[in-house]
């Protein structure tokens, strides 16, 4: 007999069924034992009655919570007054015939059926395989799968193809540190796990493409900070022949069909959501990521916007430097200065005397005083890219050491092109009203980077590093 799902059996009454799954709780009515099975779907009430299978029921005695076990038997509505509103199964039972036992349970560090039990996150993560088996934290993943399919079919629709770029990459200059892997097979010279797929969606605008996304991870080695993952999950969009107001328009028209299809109890402050600039967040607000929302206390409000023309470049004092405020491949927007209509080369010449002036086609997407998303036009130019990181401190030998691949390619006919890359895990985040990231992440680490459940990371084995020619120095 095929197993069939427990949310099924309701289409079943008076006939025979399989399900599996594990032992929610078990109560003793008298001699007559009550079990309430779980699996993905829902719950399902056992009976096992020693009138009926006295094997059987012998067996059933020995059951405990999470225990796994398949269960077969006839579907029958339960007596009147006995229904369980609370259940899509409620007014069903199941009257145990045949019972295998899969796999015994010890007792579990901390209860997953009660919800309003405080378990600390050290002890969560660390069994965080039996975390989620927590009804709150199965809703939060199956919400974020049911989001993701939402913005696949979305793009998919608008002749977006979704192409997935490489993990192990080149290491070189865009903001936080790079996670860096040793080559066993090149003793000495290391890949980088991407920050984000930045160069490889541009070189792929390069190749023709035109519209291209993926749900890509990102890898950054940051200093410890609440509510931060060291790799993290974004939507990764990029365009070909497009302006600024394109990409926004898209990115609202996505996140406006989401909330409609998905999160109709939630509202949206402001539509089209409203588009504010850096100098003006910073002066109303006192902060690039405003709060836009009518009633803060209200967590079904949803106040989207952008923040737009920011800056290009800022000054890092303690390295002495400028440094862009997005990325190096934002592309600089010479029309504050007048210059737009004059020649290439004397816009250049402008920013390199003075970067503090320059603005630049960037946006960042802004959600209830989060940034959940940031993106802009690119540089597509090679002469401008060379330029800014010559304002950021590069010589030219470095330049072409680490940027060399994306400069050649803009050699050979490059078109204008732009993206965004609106985050999973925050958007998921307030979507679900969780008050951090890693309630909607399946395997989190702690603010310090660590998987308490896999203990990494760990030590490897001399072997390994010999391999690798790698020696470690130790304090």
């Amino acid at each position: 007999m095929k197993r069939i799902l427990i949310e099924e059996i309701t289409k079943y009454i008076g006939e025979k069924v399989k399900i599996c799954g594990w032992v929610d709780s078990r109560r003793d009515h008298g001699k007559i034992i009550f079990i309430d099975l779980r699996d993905v779907s829902g719950l399902a009430q056992i009976v096992f009655a020693p009138n009926q299978r006295a094997e059987i029921y012998k067996v059933a005695q020995k059951l405990r919570t999470e225990w796994v076990i398949e269960v077969t038997g006839r579907v029958d509505r339960r007596p009147k007054g006995m229904e369980n509103p609370k259940i899509t199964t409620g007014k069903v039972e199941i009257g145990a015939e045949n019972l295998t036992i899969f796999s015994e349970a010890k007792t579990l560090p901390f209860e997953t059926s009660d919800e309003r039990k405080e378990v600390s996150e050290e002890i969560r993560l660390k069994y965080r395989y039996l975390d989620l088996r927590r009804k709150k934290m199965k809703e939060n993943l199956t919400w974020r799968y049911k989001v993701i399919d939402f913005m696949r079919n979305f793009l998919k629709n608008r002749g977006f193809i979704e192409i997935e770029t490489p993990i192990l990459t080149k290491s070189t200059p865009e903001g936080a540190r790079d996670f860096i892997v040793p080559s066993r097979l090149q003793p000495g010279k290391f890949y980088a796990l991407p920050q984000s797929p930045q160069q490889y969606k541009q070189l792929l605008m390069v190749a023709g493409f035109e519209k291209y996304f993926q749900i890509a991870r990102c890898f950054r080695d940051e200093d410890p900070r609440a509510d931060r993952q060291a790799e993290f999950t974004q939507l990764d969009i990029e365009m070909a022949f497009v302006e600024q107001d394109d990409i926004l328009s898209l990115t609202e028209e996505l996140y406006s069909e989401l909330v409609k299809e998905l999160f109709p109890q939630k509202t949206i402050t402001q539509k089209p959501f409203p588009r504010i600039s850096f100098e003006e967040a910073m002066e109303r607000y006192k902060t690039d990521k405003p709060d836009l929302r009518r009633d803060k206390s209200n967590p079904d409000e949803l106040a989207f916007g952008f923040v737009v023309n920011f800056p290009m470049f800022e000054w890092r004092k303690e390295e002495g430097r400028w440094d862009a405020v997005h990325h190096p491949f934002t592309r600089p927007n010479f029309e504050n200065l007048g210059g737009q209509a004059r020649p290439l080369s004397e816009n250049i010449k402008e920013m390199k005397k003075n970067p503090d002036k320059i603005l630049a086609f960037q946006y960042d997407f802004i959600l209830n005083g989060f940034e959940i998303g940031g993106g802009s036009l690119r540089t597509y130019k090679p002469e401008i890219l060379e330029a800014v990181f010559e304002v950021m401190g590069h010589k030219k030998e470095d330049i072409q050491k680490k940027f060399g691949h994306l400069l050649k390619a803009f050699e050979y006919g490059a078109p204008p092109h732009g993206g965004i890359a609106p985050g999973i895990d925050r958007f998921m985040a307030i979507l679900m009203q969780e008050p951090n990231i890693r309630e909607v992440i399946a395997f989190p680490k702690t603010g310090d980077n660590r998987d308490l459940m896999m203990e990494a990371p760990s030590e490897v084995d001399e072997k390994q590093l010999k391999e690798l020619r790698i020696g470690i120095t130790k304090n």
